[in-house]
């Protein structure tokens, strides 16, 4: 785990964070910039103050993992493994070229610190289920946090995970969604609309808090009510701005 930052730091960090993206983008070059930084703050949060995770000992078997399921938007990932010195920065110019190791979605083959290969939208909640069950029955203190978009709902795999998260009381597992309001092409609403989100959650048995994605104190307060949860997985919908900063 990083050293524990304080709130007003942890504000700077997502600030440095969107700047990173930023450079990492550049002039010229695709890259989802709008969907890296709806997650500033939450990646800052988890990164250098909630995760059981350290740079120095990164394949420590007990260690938190994080799963960006919404793997399009792994640029803020990126940046906060290059603010932890987990990924030289010398990297950042060469980001989606083949002489980079940081590709379009995250890639555990080419790139330290990635948990997963995910991207394939849907998928990411899956993975996390069966790492926390693994963990659960290994007696490992290790949690697992998953974040995913609001548009990405849609899929159904990501449903079958939900109920067998529940299923299995896993509350070793933390979902975050990314609810941004903007997918693809538009506004969720026009595109595949989901209301009731926080209701549907509810319905498929999770623990569900909604908090300003933006508001590192509001979100630091919900990953600690979810880790005092028993019994059950927690989702935290995470209103938030796409493109933020």
């Amino acid at each position: 785990m990083a050293d524990l930052a304080t709130v007003e730091q942890l504000n700077g960090i997502a600030s440095v964070l969107r700047g990173d993206v930023v450079r990492m983008i550049g002039v010229g070059k695709a890259g989802h910039l709008g969907g890296s930084c709806s997650l500033a703050e939450i990646v800052a949060c988890l990164y250098f103050r909630k995760l059981r995770f350290d740079p120095a000992d990164m394949r420590n078997r007990d260690r938190d993992r994080f799963l960006l399921s919404k793997g399009h938007a792994v640029l803020i990932q990126y940046a906060a493994l290059i603010e932890l010195g987990v990924i030289p920065r010398e990297e950042m110019t060469k980001v989606k070229t083949l002489a980079g190791m940081l590709q379009g979605h995250p890639d555990i083959a080419y790139t330290p610190g990635i948990e997963a290969v995910t991207g394939s939208l849907g998928q990411g909640l899956s993975i996390g289920l069966g790492m926390a069950l693994s963990f659960r029955m290994d007696r490992r203190p290790s949690r697992v946090f998953v974040v995913m978009g609001d548009g990405e709902l849609s899929e159904g795999q990501l449903w079958e995970a939900a109920m067998a998260a529940s299923r299995y009381k896993l509350d070793n597992l933390v979902g975050i969604v990314d609810r941004n309001r903007i997918q693809a092409t538009g506004p969720t609403k026009d595109i595949f609309d989901i209301p009731e989100i926080e209701t549907k959650w509810k319905a498929f048995g999770w623990n569900v808090l909604t908090i300003d994605g933006h508001d590192v104190k509001a979100i630091l307060g919900a990953l600690d009510m979810a880790e005092t949860m028993k019994g059950k997985p927690t989702v935290i919908v995470a209103d938030t701005v796409k493109g933020k900063g």
